[in-house]
């Protein structure tokens, strides 16, 4: 595919180079004077464009433990995105857990029948798609409010387990429950959160919305109030602007223990078109100008909550990394040492 040129596209070359410039500079946790520490990472490792030769990993890295274990010299935190498509495994997860340092961090997206969207059946471990009624394995895809009470259990048990290898090594930080555009406010949306609260139990969880009605004029108050109220983080969102659903870039702590922000870039010509690739939808180079407008906010929020992890969903190519490693060096302005 030919790369677009201009000043947030200016392909992959070009975002290397401006890498080059500033590698190494999320290697670590940078800690906030007086306050807590930040965690800069990807929502990716594995995105096809980010593992092509030449783009971000070494030409000997080819396999999969190889680009984990280079990737974890590079940034002490990562997003798991393939667990909104399919159930996470626990041999997996071990394997996670083995190539990666100690202190080394894997936020875990939640599954898709847990935050109300849809799943292919297909996906769905075979045990699981034969305890369901004939009509329901007749579907193609499939809701979480269509499954039986206890196969619904099942999702989420099964779930807890995949993660339990990294919960067990202390290398999870959190579950995202990222909830889809027509999950609007409501009391049954609320109930919703608070359910998944209480199914996760001691494994903690972020809430992300995607439709911007959750932080209007009649609304905003009212659900930093809840979230506030039941100590659930919110995941901050930096996204193009301008459609119904747009959420603004509202910057707020909602959680002693975690803060979360997650840049998705500003390509609005690609932001609600349908069967677009995650790759292309968030093609987006960030300038240093607009990181360094959010990194005040991600140092204060670390003076609010214990860790605060900062992740850049533009994960094409290498603009997420080179992103990544700007942003981690904008915040070693406000850099202390413990």
């Amino acid at each position: 595919m030919a790369e677009r040129q201009d000043a947030h596209d200016p392909g992959f070359e070009v975002a290397g180079q401006l890498g080059s410039a500033v590698a190494g500079a999320a290697s670590r946790p940078v800690r906030i004077a007086d306050a807590g520490e930040v965690r800069v990472g990807t929502a990716s490792w594995t995105d096809p464009t980010m593992t092509a030769r030449g783009v971000f990993y070494p030409d000997d890295a080819t396999t999969a433990e190889e680009r984990l274990r280079h990737y974890a010299t590079q940034f002490p935190l990562v997003e798991v995105d393939a667990t909104y498509y399919a159930l996470p495994r626990e041999q997996q997860a071990k394997l996670w857990v083995e190539r990666t340092p100690d202190d080394f961090l894997f936020d875990v997206k939640a599954h898709a029948l847990m935050t109300g969207q849809p799943s292919e059946l297909k996906r769905l471990p075979k045990d699981m798609r034969e305890s369901l009624p004939e009509e329901l394995q007749a579907k193609g895809r499939i809701y979480g409010k269509d499954l039986p009470p206890d196969v619904y259990d099942e999702v989420w048990d099964s779930f807890k387990r995949g993660v339990e290898p990294l919960k067990a090594a202390g290398k999870l930080g959190a579950v995202f429950l990222q909830f889809p555009r027509w999950v609007f406010p409501s009391n049954e949306a609320r109930e919703q959160i608070l359910d998944a609260k209480q199914r996760l139990g001691e494994i903690p969880l972020t809430v992300e919305f995607r439709h911007g009605s959750w932080f209007n004029e009649k609304n905003a108050e009212r659900t930093l109030r809840f979230l506030g109220d039941n100590q659930i983080p919110y995941v901050m969102v930096d996204e193009p602007q301008g459609f119904k659903s747009s959420v603004p870039p509202v910057a707020a702590v909602t959680s002693p223990d975690l803060a979360v922000f997650r840049f998705h870039g500003r390509r609005s010509d690609t932001w609600e078109k349908p069967n677009i690739p995650p790759n292309e939808r968030f093609r987006y180079l960030y300038d240093e100008d607009e990181l360094a407008d959010w990194a005040p906010r991600i140092a204060e929020a670390a003076r609010t909550a214990k860790q605060t992890h900062a992740l850049m969903n533009n994960c094409s190519g290498n603009y997420g990394t080179t992103n990544a490693q700007q942003l981690a060096e904008l915040l070693k302005q406000y850099q202390g040492y413990a």
